[in-house]
């Protein structure tokens, strides 16, 4: 590979559905309410590729990789949109001792929308063409309990706040998997078509088998604006108009999930103001209404600092007390032992990056992790919940339930 890259964005006419151009069985997708990028067949240029034991902070590495490969670029964008010029898809492991490669992906070719423009990308290569590939045939898949039961995930919650009653912890997020496969030669843009459209409020990804619908952005970063939204605290939606408005009631007045809430938020700020100006947030939490449950929310603005990006925006914020915990290395500490299985790259960050550092990143959520297997592909699902003091075991079963819900009807 030439070490300067030539890229070329051209406004196209408009494109109804971009997943069309994408690989079936790897896709590389980013959709939001019917925006975002896709990368055009399975041509990469470039995958960064870090696993555990480097000796430095995978998201540091990344970042190193990313500003070699965009230094020198020859970067033609007429366009200076959002997901426009020279963009890399990435996906990184939850926990640094993680089994599961953090990755960043750089497409050859393109496809973006933004607000009714279109356009195509070609990153070194001079093919701009590109066509659609018809979708497979509808395929179903089916999950059961992974190596975290859920009496299994209840006693852990017990041990969890034993570990709070202590005061080793203030706050742990724990997590359970589901496991299961589907076909061989499923076409998986069915599976992100399905969140895009059933949730389009959420980051609908696909990343190097990773897939999934997230509400929980990271960070975002366009023209050096920084922005970010905390969720923490959570209900399902009610049966009828009285029972949802209740739901959203206990939860905009639950003691427990403010309390959690709270911590999420000043998680965020204290890592981001040393790489940011002028950030503030807002004042109270407001309620997210998704089509399955409710969240406390926040958001959070700034001006990011000379020489950043936004992945290093991602290594600064990562794992939020959100997915992880508080005090962060306690809360690790404590998910390493009280959950039997690796997370992967499940509440890792998730998402893109420019050559000028912008990029939107999300927190892995909703999601699974698809990889061959002999019989098939093989599907691992996570969802999690927050413990904090007052935390009853059976309720944050449900919740994880609840969270599961989107990726299970999706597969089904």
């Amino acid at each position: 590979m030439s070490s300067r890259l030539v890229v070329r964005t051209r406004e196209i006419d408009p494109i109804e559905d971009p997943l069309a151009y994408a690989d079936p069985d790897r896709p590389l997708a980013w959709l939001r309410r019917g925006d975002g990028i896709v990368a055009v067949g399975a041509d990469v240029v470039s995958t960064v590729r870090v696993p555990a034991g480097t000796g430095t902070m995978r998201s540091a590495a990344i970042a190193e990789a990313w500003r070699a490969l965009t230094d020198g670029a020859d970067i033609d964008d007429p366009l200076r949109l959002p997901g426009t010029g020279l963009v890399a898809f990435g996906a990184l492991a939850f926990d640094e001792d993680s089994a599961a490669d953090s990755v960043l992906i750089v497409p050859s070719r393109v496809i973006g929308r933004h607000r009714g423009r279109t356009w195509l990308t070609s990153i070194g290569t001079t093919d701009a063409d590109a066509e659609t590939r018809p979708y497979g045939p509808h395929w179903a898949g089916t999950v059961g309990p992974g190596a975290q039961s859920p009496q299994g995930y209840q006693d852990s919650v017990r041990a969890a706040l034993g570990r709070i009653d202590t005061g080793e912890l203030s706050k742990v997020v724990l997590a359970r998997d589901l496991t299961g496969s589907i076909p061989a030669g499923s076409d998986l843009r069915r599976l992100v078509r399905a969140l895009s459209t059933g949730y389009p409020d959420t980051w609908a990804f696909a990343v190097d088998g990773l897939i999934g619908a997230s509400p929980e952005t990271l960070v975002t970063v366009q023209d050096r604006t920084v922005t970010a939204r905390v969720l923490a605290g959570t209900i399902g939606r009610g049966a009828d108009a009285d029972a949802d408005v209740a739901a959203s009631a206990h939860l905009a007045s639950s003691t427990k999930d403010l309390d959690e809430h709270q911590y999420a938020v000043q998680s965020v700020l204290a890592s981001l103001r040393p790489h940011t100006r002028a950030l503030a947030a807002s004042e109270q939490p407001f309620l997210l209404k998704l089509p399955n449950l409710f969240h406390l929310a926040t958001d959070v603005e700034g001006e990011l600092a000379e020489g950043g990006s936004s992945l290093d925006l991602v290594g600064a914020l990562h794992p939020t007390a959100a997915v992880a915990g508080t005090p962060t290395p306690a809360a690790i500490a404590a998910i390493r032992e009280l959950e039997p299985f690796d997370r992967g790259r499940y509440a890792g960050p998730v998402g893109w990056v420019d050559a000028a550092g912008n990029g939107e990143w999300a927190i892995a959520l909703r999601c699974a992790q698809f990889s061959s297997a002999a019989d098939g592909i093989a599907v691992t699902a996570y969802a999690g919940a927050g413990i904090v003091a007052g935390s009853d075991p059976e309720s944050e079963l449900l919740e994880t339930r609840v969270k599961f819900r989107p990726l299970v009807d999706a597969l089904a």
